[in-house]
């Protein structure tokens, strides 16, 4: 992890950590956690000179870089929670026989559990986070609405019955207007919310909320909010001590969202008065206060939107929930403040006041911001038509992007495995400059770099999002990128690369391929290309992306010492190609092409060439043979990444439209319909609830009538 060329740190404010605390220092933590929130608590531990002690899951490996991030590492058992990481007795029992006196939990599941840190604190282990008590009342959203009113901060008009029904939330509907937004009581991170817009979706939408919130959370409850829209995502940070002081640490702008989970966040929030950041300070610590709060938390608030608002000076601020936690996001607070929360957090924990640990900012007012940062998450993410689906894979090359400003928190490294067992991010890309647009045009730069190989992620997609003019302007609310998503211009714009892009990655592709092969510039009896009298002989060969999408490849060595490609069988095009470095399986590249010289590295994983430069990273596989009869129908349903299934809709012999789901899946923690891709009947169903099926498995066929 690099933070703007070295380490962030406290010492300076922190005079004395055991002033005013009655408690031990903390001298060894467990860290209940994985992947790069773990590499980034274990960094910071291992700068204060804090023992640290990790875990790892069976089917991890044990050079991991979490694992490697720790002073001493354990292996989990398995046992019948769903993921090691949540089996709260057997991280008890570690943390007592390792000697451990504090516990870090991240973020995720665990540190959401009550249940979970009062496990610790019985066992004399000190929770590094909010008390149990806190995190039941504020990991409620009921519970946590109804604090927020008694701290008088205005909250989304809603229905939270104990048990809320599909009547219910038509009655909701018909009383406030749609659309609403039915959120799972429990947890967080956009699990069980599904918005409704037609009184038909509320059966289909609670039951889909009820079963993702199950999963995720242990428990079906939900409630119903009506929803407000244009609106913006912005969060407030707060810190709370053991005295009884709270104080906010500024705000965080997370407007840019899919399916409620946040893709881009920044700090400050951009174009917020002062007396409207001040109003979301206030509001976040009352909120803390009532709730009798400590630790690390943050308060989430919709603000209307300028358009939205009767005043665009003053617009109305909504309490969404508090995440009783460290945050994801929690990077750009760093930057902008100069602070190292994670050991805040530890402090805190210890019982140093905020008046020693925050004296700049002074309790209850504002440690001011200076410059401006933007996170990116990267997740294992491919786009498959207008949908973006987990992606699986081992990473086979990988190289950090680095320089002035640029930050990174990972948890993979080359040979890194991804799998569905855990969530889809891979790291987080941080970017921070003296004000917005110094920021967001490192974070641009930094995810041209960036390089992961073997596992397709969405930072290609994230570089076009920051050079979209709403996000350039600033103009971001929650349904910015879901519009933009369904507008048939910039939906394509966004979720792929310009044709000129991939054109020239296409090129790079077929100069690699020669020079794998043992080509070279002056093409002689030797090369594999077949050297003859008369014009030189060409390679052709055929290729599938990621999408399936068709690409033919002509290569035919020139007598000046150049390539001649052709693509898809159009015009060629001169280009130079030379290797600079590394055998053929990982080869490094200069290509020449237009009068633009840029390296390439290509890497073969399997059938897939992966290949990464100046445009990002692409991977092409050579087009695969078709035996006769061997293709699925075209009325197959194919399974679009791997997963369990969840429920089957649609039995043999049953008519449906096209569109209508007929087997739903669960990966990655998310729940995926799989649907008709005509009209007919359901001829066959392949799977059944509970089993696990691999990408391009057939699920189901739906065929046409007259043929079923």
């Amino acid at each position: 992890m690099s933070v703007l060329g070295g380490e962030q740190s406290m010492a300076a404010t922190v005079t004395d950590p055991s002033v005013g605390a009655g408690r031990e220092p903390i001298r060894r933590v467990l860290i209940a956690n994985r992947g790069e929130i773990a590499v980034r608590i274990a960094a910071t531990l291992r700068r204060l000179g804090v023992a640290s002690v990790v875990v790892r899951a069976p089917d991890e490996a044990p050079d991991a870089p979490h694992v490697l991030a720790g002073d001493r590492a354990i292996a989990l058992r398995r046992t019948g929670e769903r993921s090691p990481y949540l089996d709260v007795e057997q991280l008890v029992a570690i943390a007592g026989a390792e000697g451990c006196d504090a516990v870090h939990p991240g973020y995720g599941f665990l540190a959401e559990r009550d249940d979970a840190a009062q496990a610790f604190v019985d066992a004399g282990i000190r929770w590094i986070g909010p008390t149990p008590e806190a995190i039941a009342l504020l990991g409620d959203k009921s519970a946590a609405k109804r604090t927020a009113i008694a701290g008088d901060v205005p909250v989304v008009p809603g229905l939270d019955a104990d048990e809320l029904t599909e009547e219910g939330v038509r009655a909701f509907a018909q009383e406030h207007g749609l659309p609403v937004l039915l959120k799972a009581a429990a947890g967080g991170g956009g699990k069980g919310m599904r918005r409704v817009d037609e009184l038909g979706q509320v059966p289909d939408a609670v039951g889909a909320a009820r079963r993702e919130a199950e999963a995720a959370f242990g428990r079906g409850d939900l409630l119903v909010e009506r929803l407000v829209e244009p609106a913006r995502h912005v969060e407030v940070q707060v810190a709370a001590d053991h005295h009884g002081a709270a104080v906010a640490i500024g705000e965080r702008e997370c407007s840019l969202q899919r399916r409620h989970q946040k893709l881009l966040e920044e700090s400050p929030a951009p174009g917020l008065s002062d007396a409207t950041r001040r109003r979301l300070h206030d509001a976040a610590v009352r909120l803390a206060t009532t709730s009798g709060y400590r630790n690390l938390g943050t308060v989430e608030f919709l603000v209307e939107a300028p358009d939205a608002a009767a005043d665009p000076d003053a617009p109305g601020i909504y309490f969404l929930e508090m995440n009783a936690r460290l945050q994801v996001e929690h990077p750009v607070t760093e930057l902008v403040h100069r602070l190292d929360l994670v050991e805040l957090q530890l402090r805190i924990a210890e019982g140093v006041p905020l008046a020693v640990l925050l004296p700049d900012g002074g309790v209850g007012g504002d440690h001011v911001a200076r410059g401006h940062a933007i996170e990116a998450r990267i997740c294992a993410e491919r786009t498959v038509g207008t949908s973006f689906l987990p992606a699986v894979g081992t990473v086979v090359a990988y190289r950090e992007p680095a320089g002035v400003g640029v930050r990174v928190d990972s948890g993979i490294t080359t040979g890194s495995v991804v799998s569905t067992a855990f969530d889809p991010m891979l790291m987080k890309v941080i970017a921070f400059g003296a004000d917005r647009e110094q920021a967001r045009e490192r974070l641009v730069a930094a995810l041209a770099e960036l390089a992961v190989l073997g596992v397709e992620t969405n930072a290609a997609f994230l570089r076009r999002l920051l050079g979209h003019p709403d996000v350039v302007a600033a103009r971001t609310t929650t349904t910015l990128l879901e519009r933009l998503l369904a507008d048939e211009e910039a939906g394509p714009a966004l979720r792929e690369p310009p044709a000129a892009e991939r054109a020239r990655a296409a090129v790079a592709l077929a100069a690699a391929e020669r020079l794998a092969l043992g080509g070279t510039a002056d093409a002689g009896f030797g090369d594999a290309d077949g050297w003859r009298v008369g014009r030189r002989a060409a390679t052709r060969l055929a290729w599938r992306d990621g999408e399936d999408e068709p690409l033919v490849t002509t290569v035919r060595p020139t007598d000046d010492g150049g390539l001649e490609v052709a693509l898809d069988d159009g015009e060629a095009r001169v280009v130079r190609a030379h290797a600079v470095a590394g055998p053929a399986d990982d080869l490094v590249l200069r290509v020449v092409q237009d009068g633009d010289e840029a390296t390439w590295r290509r890497v073969p994983d399997g059938e897939w060439r992966w290949l990464h430069g100046p445009t990002g990273t692409v991977a092409w596989r050579p087009e695969p043979a078709r035996a006769a009869g061997a293709a699925a129908g075209s009325g197959s349903l194919e399974a679009p990444l791997p997963g369990v299934v969840l429920a089957v809709r649609t039995p043999a012999g049953t008519r449906v439209a096209a569109g209508e789901t007929v087997v739903v899946l669960e990966s990655m923690k998310m729940e995926l319909d799989v649907s008709a891709p005509r009209d007919g009947v359901v001829a066959h169903v392949d799977v059944a609830v509970g089993d696990h099926v691999q990408r391009g498995q057939v699920l189901a066929a739906v065929e046409e009538e007259d043929e079923a």
